[in-house]
């Protein structure tokens, strides 16, 4: 019972982790600049300055919000596009291992054996751990980026002074939810007493009696199982001793 509560423990981390990468997709907010720091006055207006994959927008303290969509994917910058085709193609990777990971569950009915569950489970957890990669390093361009841009401030006093949004705080904390789930599943897997196939001795079963062996199939042990690996010779031997 602690194996299965375990197992689905981590399918949820998986799920709920892939939920909110989806989410940073569509949330706004990945870097934020603050001109003003008015303590959000109704008479002076504190403008704000945010970015994210799709847009770049200004709002301030009295409603008014200004958007600029990136109408075509050639115009947006190198960086923003890698980003965006990391993260895709972690979602996908992600995908792919929830759905593997359901068949692998030692709760269901599907996926065959515990040891093919077992498989299919690792292999579940390699998929996530290879699409929270390339999520990782999507937030960690992105990252580098805005931290870059607050280094070289000083520099060029004139120029728009970003800095992290709370879209790359919770991509990270997504990141760490789906590398604990795989860490479960992987702990689970590996922590399997599989049973290991035993020798059939045709001495032991009585005439025409069937043995069932662990695979599921029957053996056909006694005189029968005898005259067909045993020699003439060899049975003269036994029957004489």
């Amino acid at each position: 019972m602690s194996r299965t509560l375990a197992q689905i423990l981590g399918l949820l981390l998986c799920i709920l982790g892939w939920s909110f990468v989806g989410s940073t997709l569509a949330f706004g907010h990945w870097r934020v600049a603050q001109l003003e720091d008015r303590g959000g006055s109704p008479i002076v207006a504190t403008p704000w300055y945010w970015s994210d994959l799709w847009k770049d927008c200004y709002d301030n303290t009295q409603s008014v919000v200004n958007c600029v969509n990136f109408m075509v994917l050639w115009e947006v910058k190198s960086h923003i596009q890698a980003v965006q085709g990391l993260l895709i193609v972690g979602l996908c990777l992600g995908l792919i291992g929830i759905v593997l990971t359901f068949p692998g569950l030692e709760c269901t009915n599907i996926g065959g054996g515990r040891r093919s569950k077992d498989r299919m489970l690792i292999t579940a957890a390699a998929l996530h751990l290879v699409g929270c990669a390339s999520g990782m390093a999507a937030y960690c361009l992105y990252i580098n980026r805005v931290v870059g841009a607050i280094l070289h401030r000083e520099a060029d006093p004139s120029k728009l002074s970003y800095e992290m949004g709370p879209a790359l705080y919770l991509g990270l904390v997504a990141s760490f939810l789906i590398i604990l789930g795989c860490a479960v599943h992987c702990a689970t897997a590996c922590s399997g007493n599989h049973p290991k196939r035993q020798p059939v001795d045709p001495f032991i079963c009585e005439k025409g009696e069937e043995k069932e062996l662990s695979s599921g199939r029957k053996d056909i042990c006694g005189p029968a199982k005898i005259s067909r690996n045993v020699s003439p010779y060899k049975m003269a031997s036994v029957v004489t001793v």
